[in-house]
């Protein structure tokens, strides 16, 4: 790689931190701020072709790697059935849709590469509805769905995406044999996902050091996506497996190795993100590029027409698939039908269906237009749906308010009886060593920090206040604490300064430090 073209991708990647840092600031969807950036200085910076492989095999495993480590496997399972419907019902629904209206504008395009189009647009990303979602408290079912959706329905648009470019390029197959290459793919994806999970989990049950453990973590979605790929299996569906395998298992792991976990991958998804949401505005200048010699009005009424079928298709699918089902599965939760036009309006297209795009062979039937309505589709999505979804939300008043009462009610009855249990087993050690061997002191702040933590979670269900406004005595602690901390790091910092403590000292005494403040925070 040339000089310049590094430090092209290290001015991307710092701008993209600069303008996610703006966001985060002021409270606004970084994602959306990323692309409307990127849009605004690609025609003056020098234009760099989103190579797909760098999307698919750098970017993609780990950020859905990182998603499934932090979703939960049981909400998932719960939801199986909307999520199968969106994740595999929608992008199938989708494909033909936008496939067949494709056709008619341009009836000299052949019939496997409009599919082809259609499975490109087909699957959203949930990431920047999901940061929003979260931001406004919207409800847990409506998210679990959307980041389940978001987690395998890139495995059955790019399966349909192969298939359909397959059919064009001279590799053509019949229908049979495109459902099995698709079953073959799926299947494929999960038997090698749930080998490597469980070699994983045998490993980092026997290696016992947070480092370790972190950096092996680090290497697993790389390795299962480019296993299963090597085999035409699909790599997302393994790094997913591999994801919600592991992350169910986390409270196996040692509590260094889970404290560092999540710092590594908050750092690693920010930086991905950013410089993924960045890149899809700067390619506004590349796609333009092969437009030279088209009618701007005939590619404007192309446009707005997919980008018309495809938010529809959308809508037209899930309301009939979340109630029609209600028929005969009585027993089936019967969801709200402002949740639906939530789930319906978070069809925010991103990066894959770019690199899906740009991946398309040189010498294909509308290589350039095709890309640019792949580009149009996903940029229109992201700010239209995505600037007016905050306000939808908050125009059909959703809320996750009880959901959150309920949440620290739980959290409340749980530290009381994990409380309870730990004094109990003080009380079997106390009677099982011999008294002049522990001191009464230490006996009184064990049971002092236990019964502090289980009245810290029944306060948080006050708000964390007392009787007439007053601060609970477990916030007082904190505050007080804290003062005292930032106190005792002042004195550290002085004594380094003046020399009288050794660097590699006040990183150890400081990192003590850090992680009592971090338990505070929580």
């Amino acid at each position: 790689m040339e000089a310049s073209t590094g430090l092209y991708w290290l001015l991307v990647a710092g701008g993209a931190i600069a303008v996610a840092w703006v966001a985060r600031r002021r409270g606004w969807p970084a994602p959306l701020l990323l692309v409307l950036a990127g849009l605004v200085v690609s025609p003056l910076v020098p234009s760099i072709k989103l190579e797909p492989e760098l999307i698919l095999y750098v970017f993609l495993p780990p950020l859905l790697y990182s998603a499934a480590l932090e979703s939960s496997y049981l909400s998932l399972r719960e939801n199986k059935r909307a999520i199968g419907m969106l994740s595999i019902g929608l992008v199938l629904f989708t494909t033909v849709v936008v496939g067949g209206v494709v056709h008619l504008l341009l009836p000299d395009l052949p019939l496997a590469a409009a599919f082809a189009l259609g499975a490109i647009i087909a699957p959203p990303d949930a990431v920047a509805a999901v940061a929003v979602g979260r931001r406004l408290g919207l409800p847990r079912r409506p998210l679990t769905i959307l980041i389940g959706e978001s987690l395998f329905n890139d495995a059955t648009a790019l399966t349909v995406y192969r298939v359909a470019i397959g059919a064009v390029v001279g590799h053509g197959i019949s229908l049979i044999e495109g459902v099995g290459e698709f079953l073959y793919t799926a299947v494929g994806g999960v038997l090698i996902g749930l080998a490597v999970a469980l070699a994983s989990g045998w490993l980092l049950g026997r290696t016992r050091d947070a480092l370790v453990e972190n950096t092996v973590m680090l290497l697993i979605p790389f390795a299962t996506y480019l296993g299963a790929e090597s085999v035409h299996a699909s790599g997302v569906i393994a790094v997913v497996i591999v994801g919600l395998y592991l992350g169910y298992r986390m409270h196996r792991t040692g509590a260094g190795t889970r404290v560092l976990l999540s710092s590594v991958w908050k750092v690693v998804d920010f930086m991905l993100e950013s410089i993924v949401f960045a890149l899809i505005g700067l390619q506004l200048v590349p796609v333009l590029s092969g437009l030279a010699g088209r009618s701007p009005w005939e590619v404007a009424g192309y446009v707005l027409a997919i980008f018309a079928v495809t938010v529809l298709a959308r809508f037209v699918w899930v309301f009939p698939s979340a109630y029609l089902p209600l028929l005969w599965l009585k027993s089936a939760p019967r969801p709200p039908w402002q949740h639906v036009v939530i789930v319906g309006w978070a069809g925010m297209r991103g990066v894959v269906s770019l690199a899906a795009a740009f991946a398309i062979p040189e010498g294909f039937p509308e290589r350039d237009l095709l890309l640019f309505l792949t580009f149009s589709t996903v940029i229109l999505t992201l700010l239209v749906q995505g600037l007016t979804f905050p306000t939808l939300i908050r125009k059909l008043r959703v809320s996750s308010e009880r959901e959150e009462y309920e949440d620290n009610l739980s959290e409340a009855a749980a530290q009381q009886a994990a409380v309870e249990a730990g004094l109990a087993r003080l009380e079997e050690v106390l009677r099982e060593e011999p008294g002049d061997q522990i001191h009464g002191e230490v006996i009184d702040m064990l049971r002092q920090k236990s019964e502090r933590r289980a009245l810290t979670a029944w306060e948080r269900l006050g708000g964390g206040t007392g009787q007439g406004g007053a601060e609970t005595p477990s916030r007082l602690y904190r505050r007080l604490r804290r003062e005292m901390l930032a106190a005792e790091r002042e004195v550290l910092v002085r004594l380094r300064d003046e020399r009288r403590l050794d660097d590699e000292v006040l990183r150890r005494v400081t990192a003590e430090l850090d992680f009592e403040e971090a338990i505070l925070e929580r």
